[in-house]
């Protein structure tokens, strides 16, 4: 039976952006309550310090403090529950939204703050988003220096007619000057996103962003296909839900660009990237994403090898091996509980958790495995959920057996376009 585990990582959420883009289905403020007079920034900053705050407080009294297993500058493995104290944080990740909307020195307090309550090992990896524009990526110097060695940039695309159906702000030379400021303030890594399957897009425009996008020599590059689910139909939207309501704008660009959509070109452009970017050197660790040795992102692979990670802000989700807790989407109840008027004591936010356990944590591990490149052993995948499956998935050429660490099996490249296919059969 899997035991609860304190967190090897930190994801700190930054819900705004200067406007909204249609297809996104992140927790995001943006307009006046990003900037201006009646921006709600400063306050958010101080409620999220506090929510830090409790969750370290509940970290210490079920694992002891940080450091007393091994210190800020010791192992970076977690501490067997039951144990003296926890190891600090082997990644650190400030996502959002834009981050780099915050100022400088906000960054850099929130970063201090989890070094003090968690503890961040050597060499840890600290990354922080941001769009590429001139008023909205930071300044890259200031965020060196108070800790962060890894960005990532929302690129998108790199095609002026495109960004702007994608509702961006950003041009093609603001990504250039983005990667170049983060080159001359020393960031080990520089991480580019990417859209394919968008509306308008055809193979050729694709390529060409990858070729512009590659002519740039980013570390890593995660290349996802655009994706419009509906949150309100799924039930992820109510009071204690971890996603906001579908503006109306929003949902009606959405029914146009979906009609706009295509499995067969999407299959195509994905096979491009998959060309591309392995005879540039990337390895595909990931079904999405592509790293230069040494620049996997470090952060996202604890969440697909399901380790215990912690999370702060709205919409934030963490998991402890055992259960998964998420913050509830609505700004307005978070910074209620967080900081209440008239003095009120701070409380957690509002939000819930469930257990994964058994067969869900089975088909989880096993979903999770796939779709990285090492896959799982073989005999993990016969004798778990994938097992029934396993004939099906050969004979349809979407997994493969391969030796290493032993006999073990993976996606093809027909499997990584038809994964959802499979996994549907998991769950």
């Amino acid at each position: 039976m899997p035991v609860p585990g304190p967190p090897v990582a930190l994801y700190v959420h930054v819900p705004f952006c200067v406007s909204l883009c249609p297809y996104c289905d992140f927790v995001v403020y943006a307009g006046a309550a990003a900037r201006g007079p009646a921006a709600r920034v400063d306050v958010y900053v101080e409620a999220l310090r506090t929510e830090i705050g409790l969750r370290a407080d509940a970290l210490d009294a079920r694992f002891g403090a940080p450091g007393a297993a091994g210190g800020a500058s010791g192992p970076s493995s977690p501490a067997a529950p039951g144990s003296p104290g926890r190891a600090p944080l082997e990644t650190v990740y400030l996502g959002g939204g834009t981050p780099t909307l915050l100022p400088s020195e906000a960054l850099a307090g929130l970063l201090d703050l989890v070094r003090r309550r968690f503890g961040i090992a050597d060499g840890a990896e600290v990354t922080i988003e941001a769009n590429p524009g001139p008023g909205e990526r930071g300044d890259a110097r200031a965020l060196a220096a108070a800790g962060f060695n890894r960005l990532s940039l929302g690129a998108q695309a790199m095609d002026d007619a495109l960004l702007r159906r994608l509702g961006r702000r950003h041009r093609p030379g603001d990504v250039a000057a983005a990667v170049n400021e983060a080159r001359a303030a020393a960031f080990r890594s520089v991480s580019l996103d990417l859209l394919y399957d968008v509306p308008g897009q055809s193979v050729g425009a694709w390529s060409a962003t990858l070729d512009a996008a590659l002519a740039l020599a980013p570390d890593h590059v995660s290349a996802y296909a655009l994706t419009l689910d509906d949150p309100d139909e799924e039930g992820l939207t109510g009071p204690l839900g971890d996603h906001l309501p579908t503006r109306p704008g929003a949902r009606r660009w959405r029914e146009a660009a979906s009609r706009e959509q295509s499995d067969d070109r999407a299959a195509d452009q994905y096979q491009l990237a998959l060309d591309r970017l392995g005879t540039a050197g990337y390895r595909g660790y990931e079904i999405s994403n592509w790293g230069l040795a040494g620049h996997e992102s470090r952060h996202n692979l604890v969440y697909w090898q399901r380790r215990p990670y912690e999370a702060v802000g709205p919409g934030a989700h963490a998991f402890d091996g055992v259960t998964r807790r998420w913050n509830a989407a609505r700004l307005d109840g978070y910074l209620a509980a967080l900081a209440p008027a008239g003095g009120s004591r701070p409380s957690p936010p509002p939000g819930g958790s469930e257990p994964v356990t058994g067969a869900d944590a089975a088909a989880e591990t096993v979903i999770l495995s796939l779709r990285l490149d090492m896959g799982l052993a073989l005999e993990a995948a016969e004798t778990g959920p994938l097992g029934p499956h396993i004939a099906w998935a050969m004979g349809m050429g979407l997994l493969e057996r391969f030796d290493g660490d032993g006999e073990r099996v993976r996606l093809t490249t027909r499997g990584r376009l038809l994964s959802n296919e499979l996994f549907a059969r998991l769950v």
